[in-house]
């Protein structure tokens, strides 16, 4: 549907709400004036006027109205096609939640697409108007201030998965054996991975954006990408990091998998070894023959138990010593 349909002149919103079809006639063979049209999740019939009204490539139509592409930049005659993609940290779940962000901007006009769950551009817009002096620079305006903030909104993301992360390794190292976060482990794997899908190819395009020449953007715009590309290049860096981070902490944790069953082994061989000593004895002496020695020896069997229990002692100190108990 469509959420919001303004015209900007000179840099101020016109008062009044305007109609899609009467949109583009507002701002034909201006330069002063463009508009901005929002939409959130719309349906082929409801984008079908949309792309007819501004001439939009159909390939372009098609990417908006499927929404899953990974981030791109792509130029069709003299329209710009960005594709973003939102994130959304769930921390009672530790999940990433993806949404999309589709951008198309022309010669007086901008359009907005969301698909999921997305940055909210409502902000945006109340914020962008009340800059008038960046209004004045066009679409490419718009343009930087929603990539600015779908870049922006990775940091908390970063931040949630990294906290998660930390908390799993004290875990890891904890004292606690009963504990077993192998499956929580991959489990942040797994969000780091859709946030880097997010992040890493959106780095290309802000390149473009930052450093070639179109004429759509505006030459006072232009700086400002750079400023965001900074931002992406950072978080991405931070995924990278806590992706190699968090497969150290799997091989340690496998690694004290390991361990621990290794000491596991040597403490039931221990006290399997220290048993079986009253075990042979008794054995031996549980032997119904007649002729036996100390049978007739009336502290035969105290001399028995004490011989076992002094075997068992001594055993268990060598095991003890050697860390075996």
């Amino acid at each position: 549907m469509i959420v919001d349909c303004a015209v900007y002149e000179e840099g101020r919103r016109r008062a009044g709400g305007v109609e899609l079809h009467d949109a583009y006639d507002a701002v034909r063979n201006r330069t002063d004036a463009w508009v901005w049209i929002g939409l959130h999740e719309p349906g082929a019939d409801e984008f079908d006027s949309v792309a007819r009204e501004f001439e939009l490539h159909e390939l372009a139509v098609e990417d908006a109205i499927k929404a899953k592409e990974r981030p791109k930049l792509e130029i069709y005659g003299d329209t710009i096609f960005l594709v973003l993609r939102t994130a959304c940290y769930i921390d009672e779940t530790e999940d990433v939640e993806l949404g999309q962000i589709l951008l198309f901007i022309g010669p007086g006009f901008v359009i907005s697409v969301r698909h999921g769950i997305a940055t909210d551009l409502h902000p945006v817009r109340l914020r962008m108007e009340q800059r008038a002096d960046l209004l004045r620079c066009g679409p490419s305006a718009v343009l930087h201030a929603i990539v600015d903030k779908v870049v922006d909104d990775y940091l908390p993301v970063v931040r949630g998965v990294a906290e998660d992360v930390e908390e799993v390794e004290k875990e890891v190292f904890s004292e606690d054996q009963r504990s077993h976060p192998t499956q929580r482990i991959y489990k942040l794997k797994r969000e780091i991975v859709e946030l880097h899908r997010a992040t890493e190819p959106l780095i290309e395009p802000l390149e473009r954006l930052a450093h070639d020449e179109f004429d759509m953007i505006d030459d006072r715009i232009q700086p400002y990408f750079r400023d965001v590309l900074d931002h992406d290049q950072k978080a991405n860096e931070t995924v990278d990091n806590l992706r190699e981070l968090l497969n150290g902490i799997l091989e340690a944790n496998l690694a004290l998998i390991s361990v621990r069953q290794n000491d596991d082994a040597r403490k039931i061989t221990a006290w399997a070894a220290i048993a079986a000593i009253p075990t042979v004895i008794g054995a031996i002496y549980g032997m119904n023959f007649k002729k036996m020695p100390e049978l007739s020896w009336g502290f035969g069997y105290p001399a028995a138990l004490i011989a076992m229990a002094a075997i068992c002692v001594f055993i268990y100190t060598r095991f003890k010593r050697a860390g075996w108990l």
